[in-house]
């Protein structure tokens, strides 16, 4: 062969060698919503070789793509995954739509599935108040019992959680659970919250989750509020019982959205209520946030909230008061209880993404809170003459911090997401008061006065792997506690401390048996603290009793528009050892299981009508208790939520809501039963141009129920001294009429 023939076929057969490396492109881009906000943290993957990326804090991301054309998927939870074909090297512009609510497009076999139904739930079925907002997490039950100024009574999964002792509840990395508060361990107070401001809920049941640490036993809820809002808008509300809410929101930085954002929300709540004695409840929150990018990597948060509330209430009544005529459901033995309380939190948080792979966070709280609640449980058994009204107060500050890192591995086959964090809380309580009082102003008797400061050091780790149909997810976390008690009843004002460490293991494994069907297995263990003053009591023991949970599910789509949801649980309770606020003492019942069943059904047959159920089936038992005396007290049995929702074209929107509890055990041999309840609430709303009108019934066809019910000894003047045991309760709204404006700008 020739010298210029050898150089020819030399020339071919680089040509061909390097003519791939040479047609691979670099493709930059950037992806934002329909409204040009930047969007952090869209996966970017290329439909022919499987190249993945993320945008970064700017909204931008850089993909290498093996020839053109070819076809990138855009993908972000709450958005319609966009397909978006790249003809020639050019920076992208890539525009997400969120979710119009359509149920076809959730694609079940994501991790973001549990998301999207949520954000469609929201859509479908808006929240009004933040009872509603708790009310979204299916299965999950509430009920008021102190004049709408208290937190609510909890219930999820066989669980009483009172006010949360045994539910982890946040708001924007704030945690809303107080340790060691006068009123119940783990009180949760989401009063501050403003339901306008509210962008997403994320759930979870069991304990489950390396991230998610104290109270978390029979699950958690997060609240999210929007970064942004594109307008502003100002709603007037009135109703029933004197009832009037006023509430604004005020975008400030309309011209600046894609560097910056920033908005103001307010709002103002009065009623008197159905009860005989005026409520006269009134309520303010204000609440502001401001984040703005860093750099080209970085994105910084502030945000800033106060919270306001008093009332009076009509207190939980004896049903013999009401059957002997001594009073209607809606009237009082003790008309001086009610209370104040406030809280103000203001954090800061930094996220920095230095490239798609990897992302730090680092998140910043305070809160001030004060508490401040009267109450009469007994009425006239302990103190036969002044009566037993008691008062409860607290007053703390809290300090914390939360940290973590998040690298995504990509690769052929498989991807894996490792994070990371750690986190601390310090609450510095200046007063836990326990004391009888007489008209809220006569200090009978002080029955404990101390201040404490508790604090927790946390540190987790997990990794999710991720491939073909497998996902799989595994993680551990370490939490440390110190507790720190001065009795002021003391004369030489003494000094107790404690502390104690908890490691939480968790592992999941879910399976895609088809585009259609996944299947799952969760398993772990958590926990909840106990009381500084019971810490202190019992010298250290059963500090952080634990629990052990496994949840066998699957979320099915059998037919376009409609997904199914069933779960069998188990969890274990080594012991439902708590502190009673209310009494100054343990409660102590030994280790309790529960087992059950959980089903949800979503369907929308057509884009205007959609149809959503929820059913809870549970069996909690004492383990160490005898048969027929084993009840777990005022645990949920049977409960069910759901309705039905249209909304046209034309701007009408209209709600049928339901929610039935079944009766279930006051006391442990259940010779007491909490009587049950259906209660329907219906909702209308007009919309036109810029404006709503809308209207709210609570109670559609005017049932009489119990809402709050507790097995209580109790005495009335005039019966014996050692008084009578009988079901207290706090009467159910009646009908109720709510009408509204709303104007956005």
């Amino acid at each position: 062969m020739s010298v210029g023939k050898r150089s020819v076929v030399i020339l071919v057969l680089l040509f061909c060698c390097f003519t791939p490396l040479f047609a691979q492109q670099k493709i930059n881009g950037i992806v934002t919503d329909d409204k040009k906000h930047l969007l952090v943290g869209a996966i970017v993957s290329c439909s022919s070789n499987g190249a993945t990326t993320m945008t970064q804090q700017d909204g931008s991301f850089q993909i290498t793509l093996q020839h053109l054309p070819d076809t990138l998927i855009v993908s972000l939870a709450g958005f319609k995954s966009q397909y978006y074909p790249v003809l020639q090297r050019a920076e992208l512009h890539i525009a997400m739509h969120s979710y119009d609510g359509a149920l076809n497009e959730v694609v079940i076999t994501s991790k973001q599935a549990e998301g999207q139904l949520m954000k469609i739930d929201l859509d479908k079925t808006p929240a009004n108040t933040a009872q509603d907002l708790l009310r979204k997490v299916p299965g999950l039950f509430i009920a008021q019992h102190a004049g709408g100024g208290k937190a609510e009574q909890i219930f999820l999964r066989g669980f009483d959680n009172d006010h949360g002792t045994d539910i982890a509840i946040s708001a924007d990395d704030i945690p809303v659970n107080m340790p060691s508060h006068a009123h119940g361990q783990g009180y949760s107070d989401l009063h501050f919250l403003i339901p306008e401001t509210i962008e997403s809920i994320d759930f979870g049941k069991g304990s489950y989750y390396a991230d998610k640490g104290d109270f978390n036993t029979s699950g958690y809820v997060t609240f999210h509020t929007f970064d942004a809002v594109s307008n502003s808008m100002v709603k007037i509300e009135g109703g029933s019982f004197n009832t009037a809410r006023i509430m604004g929101v005020v975008n400030l930085l309309h011209k600046d959205s894609a560097q910056r954002n920033a908005y103001i929300a307010g709002e103002y709540n009065y009623t008197d209520g159905p009860f005989h004695v005026k409520q006269d409840f009134g309520r303010l929150n204000l609440f502001g946030k401001y984040n703005q990018n860093v750099g080209r990597f970085g994105r910084f948060n502030v945000q800033a909230s106060v919270f306001n509330s008093s009332w009076n209430a009509s207190g939980q009544i004896p049903e013999r008061a009401v059957s002997e005529g001594l009073i209607d459901r809606f009237g009082s033995i003790d008309t001086t209880e009610g209370g104040s309380t406030s809280r103000i939190n203001v954090s800061a948080s930094y996220t920095y993404r230095p490239n798609s792979r990897e992302e730090w966070k680092s998140s910043f709280y305070y809160s001030h809170y004060v508490f401040n609640l009267y109450s009469n449980f007994t009425f006239y058994l302990v103190h036969p003459d002044l009566g037993d009204e008691i008062r409860q107060y607290d007053n703390r500050d809290v300090y914390g911090m939360n940290h973590s890192y998040t690298q995504h591995f990509f690769f052929n086959h498989y991807k894996l997401d490792w994070t990371s964090g750690i986190g601390g809380r310090f609450d510095d309580i200046h007063d836990l008061e326990l004391s009888y009082v007489t008209a809220r102003n006569t200090l009978n008797e002080r029955l404990a006065w101390g201040k404490a400061q508790e604090g927790n050091l946390n540190a987790y780790t997990s990794a999710e792997l991720t491939s073909g149909r497998w996902r799989i997810y595994g993680g551990v976390r370490a939490d440390w506690f110190y507790f720190n008690y001065y009795d002021k009843l003391q004369p030489d004002y003494n000094s107790t401390s404690y502390n104690k460490a908890r490691v939480s293991p968790k592992f999941s494994v879910f399976y895609n048996l088809s585009d259609n069907v996944s299947l799952y297995v969760k398993t772990g263990l958590g926990f909840h603290s106990n009381d500084v003053r019971d810490v202190v009591l019992q010298q250290g023991a059963d500090i952080l009793p634990h629990s052990a949970g496994a949840d066998l599910g699957a979320a099915i789509k059998p037919a376009k528009g409609l997904i199914i949801r069933p779960i069998l649980w188990y969890t274990y309770m080594s012991s439902e050892y708590v502190w009673n606020g209310d009494e100054y003492g343990v409660s102590d019942v030994g280790a309790t299981r529960r087992f059950g069943a959980d089903f949800s059904v979503r369907y929308q047959p057509f884009p205007f009508l959609y149809f959503d159920a929820d059913l809870n089936w549970a069996v909690p038992r004492l383990i160490d208790a005898p048969k027929g005396d084993n009840y777990v007290e005022l645990a949920p049995t049977l409960t069910s939520t759901g309705g039905i929702g249209v909304q046209t074209k034309n701007g009408f929107t209209f709600n049928l809501r339901y929610r039935y509890m079944h009766d279930r055990p006051a006391t442990q041999d259940n010779s007491v039963v909490a009587k049950g309840y259906f209660v329907n609430d219906f909702l209308a709303a007009y919309r036109w141009r810029k404006w709503e009108l809308s209207m709210q019934v609570q109670n559609l066809f005017n049932v009489q129920w119990n809402e709050a019910m507790f097995a209580e000894t109790t005495r009335l003047k005039g019966e014996p001294a050692a008084g009578v045991e009988d079901l207290t309760f706090t009467p159910g709204t009646p009908f109720f009429l709510k009408g509204g404006l709303t104007y956005c700008f």
